[in-house]
C-alpha cells in the first residue's frame, strides 16, 4: 500500500512540475507583449509576430501559438498573475494506459535515436494503435529521454524552392549505411523535387559510379525521364559516364556549388527520415537477419512503398507517390534508350597496326582509322564486346586480340571495415513493414522486382 501512495505522490509531483513548465513557457512568450506601457497597436504587432513564428515548447517540441491564444494568455496573466497561466489539472492528466507508455519508453531506451513519431509507428504496427507522437514526446521529456544525436548540433537551413511539376527536377545524393556481410553499405537515392517521391534508389557496397547508375537506371525505367538532375560534386557525380548517360537521354546535369548546398534540403530531409525511421530499426538483432544486399534492398523497398510513399507529407498535404502520379503516369524511356545511355565510353588513338588498347586488352579495328582518335563504347562488365565510333558514326565492332581483363577496373568494388552495436525489445518493425508490403505487392510498384540487366544484378550482389 505504501508503495502505491509513494507512486501517486511522485506522479502528482511530476504533474505539478509539468504544469509549472507550461506556465513558464506561456509567461516567457507573452512577457514582452503584456507590458502595460505598450499601445494597443504596438501590442497587436508583437502578438502577430509571435503567432507567425515557431517556438520551442516546454518539452522540446516545436509549436505555433495562435493570436487568439496569445491574447487569452495575456488577459489571464493580467487578471490572475502567474498562477492563471497554469494548465487545468484535468488537461495535464495522462489518459494513455500505463503499459503502453512503458512499452513506448522501452522502445526509446532500446534505441535512443528513435523519434516519438517512429515509436508511435512501431506501436501501431505492433498492436494496431498508439498514442500521438506529441503525447509520447511529452512522456519521453518527463523521463529525460528526449536526446537525439542527429539533431544535437546546430540546425541547418535549407532553401524553399520547389519544382513546378513531377520530373522537372530530381535531386540525388548518397547516404552511408550499416555494415552488411562485413562491408560498409551506401544508399544512392534520387528524390523528385515537386512530389518528394523517391524515384530511384539502391543500396550497394561502394560509393561509386556503378552503384550510382544502378539506382538512377531503376528510377528512369520506373518513373520516367526528368528535365534536370541536381547533385553535389562527389567523384561519382562528376564522372564522364554519368554525364554521357544523362546527355543520351536529354537530361541536364547541374552541380551544387562547393560549400553551398542550396536546394538540397529535400534530399537531406529525406535522409534524416531514413535514419529516424529505417536505419534506426536495423538493431544488432535485426542486422543479423540481413544476410546480403538483396535483403537490405527488399526491406528498404518495403519501407519506401508501404510507409514513406503513402504517408501524407507535412508540406504538400499529399502522399509523395500520390502527388507524383497526379498528372498521370510519366512517359518511360525504351529499353533500347536505357541500354545505350548506360554504356561507357573512352577515347583512344588507333596505332599504326590498326589496334587500340583498353586497360591492358588489345583490339583490332578498321585499318582506315589508323592515327585517328576514336570512341570505344562498351558495357563495363563485359570488355570483350566493344563498339568503335568516329565523330559520332558507328565504325563497327572492335575485334578482341588479347583479353586479360573482362571487367572495367572502375566496376570493381573496394572492401570496407566493420562497426559495433546496442540492445532489443523483440519487436522487429522492419519485418512487420516487409510483411505488410508483401501482402499488397500486387498493387504497388516494387523496384527490387523491376527487370534490370545482368550488370545491375551483379552490381547489387557485388562480391557479397
Amino acid at each position: 500500500m505504501g508503495s502505491g501512495k509513494q507512486k501517486k505522490k511522485q506522479a502528482g509531483q511530476v504533474g505539478a512540475d509539468r504544469a509549472r513548465d507550461v506556465a513558464l513557457f506561456r509567461y516567457a512568450l507573452i512577457r514582452t507583449a503584456a507590458d502595460e506601457s505598450l499601445t494597443t497597436r504596438q501590442r497587436g504587432v508583437l502578438v502577430r509576430e509571435l503567432a507567425a513564428m515557431e517556438h520551442t515548447g516546454p518539452f522540446g517540441e516545436r509549436v505555433r501559438v495562435s493570436r487568439v491564444t496569445l491574447d487569452r494568455w495575456i488577459r489571464a496573466w493580467r487578471t490572475g498573475g502567474f498562477d492563471a497561466l497554469l494548465p487545468s489539472p484535468r488537461a495535464a492528466e495522462p489518459r494513455t494506459p500505463e503499459r503502453v507508455l512503458e512499452l513506448a519508453a522501452a522502445l526509446k531506451r532500446e534505441t535512443p535515436a528513435r523519434t516519438a513519431a517512429q515509436v508511435a509507428a512501431i506501436l501501431t504496427a505492433h498492436s494496431g494503435s498508439a498514442p500521438s507522437a506529441r503525447t509520447l514526446q511529452r512522456h519521453f521529456a518527463r523521463l529525460g529521454l528526449n536526446t537525439h544525436p542527429e539533431t544535437a548540433g546546430a540546425a541547418k537551413a535549407f532553401g524553399r524552392f520547389e519544382a513546378a511539376a513531377p520530373n522537372d527536377r530530381w535531386t540525388g545524393d548518397a547516404l552511408h549505411g550499416p555494415v552488411i556481410g562485413g562491408r560498409k553499405t551506401y544508399l544512392f537515392a534520387f528524390i523528385d523535387d515537386h512530389s518528394r517521391a523517391l524515384v530511384g534508389y539502391r543500396w550497394g557496397h561502394s560509393e561509386d559510379t556503378v552503384r550510382l547508375e544502378a539506382a538512377l537506371r531503376a528510377g528512369l525505367a520506373a518513373r520516367g525521364v526528368p528535365k534536370v538532375v541536381y547533385v553535389d560534386n562527389g567523384s561519382s557525380f562528376v564522372s564522364t559516364q554519368l554525364m554521357r548517360a544523362l546527355a543520351c537521354l536529354g537530361i541536364r546535369l547541374v552541380h551544387s556549388r562547393p560549400g553551398e548546398p542550396a536546394g538540397r534540403g529535400k534530399i537531406e530531409r529525406f535522409f534524416r527520415t531514413v535514419r529516424d525511421q529505417f536505419l534506426v530499426e536495423l538493431t544488432p538483432d535485426a542486422l543479423a537477419q540481413v544476410a546480403d544486399l538483396r535483403r537490405l534492398n527488399e526491406l528498404f523497398t518495403a519501407w519506401v512503398e508501404t510507409v514513406y510513399h503513402p504517408r501524407k507529407h507535412s508540406e504538400t498535404g499529399q502522399g509523395p507517390l500520390e502527388r507524383f502520379l497526379a498528372p498521370g503516369p510519366p512517359a518511360l524511356p525504351t529499353p533500347a534508350q536505357l541500354h545505350e545511355a548506360f554504356l561507357w565510353e573512352e577515347r583512344r588513338t588507333v596505332t599504326k597496326t590498326a589496334t587500340v588498347s583498353l586497360h591492358g586488352n588489345v583490339y583490332e579495328v578498321d585499318a582506315a582509322l589508323v592515327g585517328r582518335r576514336v570512341e570505344l563504347v562498351f558495357d563495363p562488365f563485359d570488355l570483350s564486346d566493344l563498339s568503335v565510333r568516329f565523330q559520332g558514326r558507328d565504325m563497327g565492332a572492335a575485334v578482341p586480340h588479347r583479353i586479360g581483363v573482362h571487367v572495367h577496373p572502375a566496376a570493381r568494388s573496394a572492401a570496407d571495415q566493420q562497426t559495433p552495436a546496442p540492445v532489443p525489445t523483440g519487436i522487429d518493425y522492419l519485418s512487420l513493414v516487409h510483411a505488410r508490403h508483401s501482402d499488397h505487392l500486387a498493387d504497388r510498384i516494387a523496384f527490387a522486382d523491376l527487370p534490370t540487366p545482368t550488370t545491375t544484378d551483379e552490381t547489387n550482389q557485388d562480391a557479397s
